[in-house]
């Protein structure tokens, strides 16, 4: 027997619900930003599986799941429901396209620009140790506390901007820059799990992620202490860190990142309240 399968497409808003057909066992309730960098909480009947762009997603036990919009993302993105009777519903979401900000900065140093050969082995150790941290997905529903922001003070670097250093194009920027003096305290924006605590990385000197659960992690670069230990859990507000201007810094600030599944989200669409207050 094929299973049935029912498709919608529905419109964007803070709140999106599938129209629950006659004898569906699988509404969903879809709460977020549904544009590039936003980050959606997921809410199902419990024992459905969740496919987003055709890729299975961990859902909790009460129904809860996660989905994210990178950078880049696709002005539609497929969600599929599949319930214990292998039922589909399907749904194209639209995702609202961003203009992105360039920013330019001269008369860097050059090793700050382009990194010596003799670096490489250390940049590569580096990054394969924030994949790793950042690849974990344990089963705790950390995200769903609201975020807060960990530090306050003015944005100087948005989410999303290419920076072209000494007219040289670079990769664009995955988080938010938070400018704040040295020995600002950082703290947790919500409940989670210390997954990496390193002093002296390369591009992001102290670096400090957190693990909230599902695949959601936050990164906290550039600091100039960290105050918890790996493995160490940590609860909302808690203090984990404080501002520095360590590695690649042109200033002291707090370089602030939110991922899922390897995808880049904006944290000033997942933090509540305003960065400078």
């Amino acid at each position: 027997m094929v299973p049935q399968t029912r498709s919608w497409l529905f419109g964007l808003a803070a709140l999106l619900v599938f129209p629950q057909a006659a004898g569906s066992p699988s509404p969903v309730q879809l709460k977020g930003s549904f544009q590039q960098g936003g980050l959606v909480v997921g809410k199902t009947t419990p024992g459905t599986e969740v496919r987003f762009r055709g890729r299975p997603i961990r859902v909790s036990e009460k129904g809860a799941f996660l989905l994210g919009f990178g950078r880049d993302a696709p002005r539609k993105a497929q969600l599929t429901l599949i319930s214990p009777d292998g039922t589909r519903d399907s749904a194209a979401i639209p995702v609202r396209q961003r203009a992105y900000a360039t920013q330019r900065l001269e008369g860097l140093p050059e090793h700050k620009v382009t990194p010596l050969a003799e670096h490489l082995p250390w940049i590569l150790l580096d990054r394969a140790m924030v994949q790793k941290a950042r690849s974990l997905e344990s089963p705790y529903p950390h995200f769903h506390a609201d975020f807060r922001w960990p530090v306050h003070g003015p944005i100087s670097s948005v989410y999303g901007s290419q920076r072209i250093l000494n007219g040289k194009p670079r990769k664009p920027h995955t988080g938010v820059d938070i400018a704040a003096p040295t020995g600002t305290l950082v703290r947790a924006p919500a409940p989670g799990r210390v997954r990496l605590a390193e002093k002296g990385l390369f591009f992001s000197g102290g670096t400090l992620i957190l693990d909230h659960g599902h695949g959601l992690s936050s990164s906290y670069l550039h600091l100039g202490e960290i105050l918890v230990k790996e493995g160490e859990r940590v609860g909302k507000g808690d203090p984990i860190a404080r501002v520095g201007a360590t590695g690649r810094a042109t200033g002291a600030h707090l370089d602030w990142r939110i991922n899922l599944h390897g995808c880049s989200l904006d944290p000033a669409l997942v933090a509540s309240g305003s960065p400078t207050q």
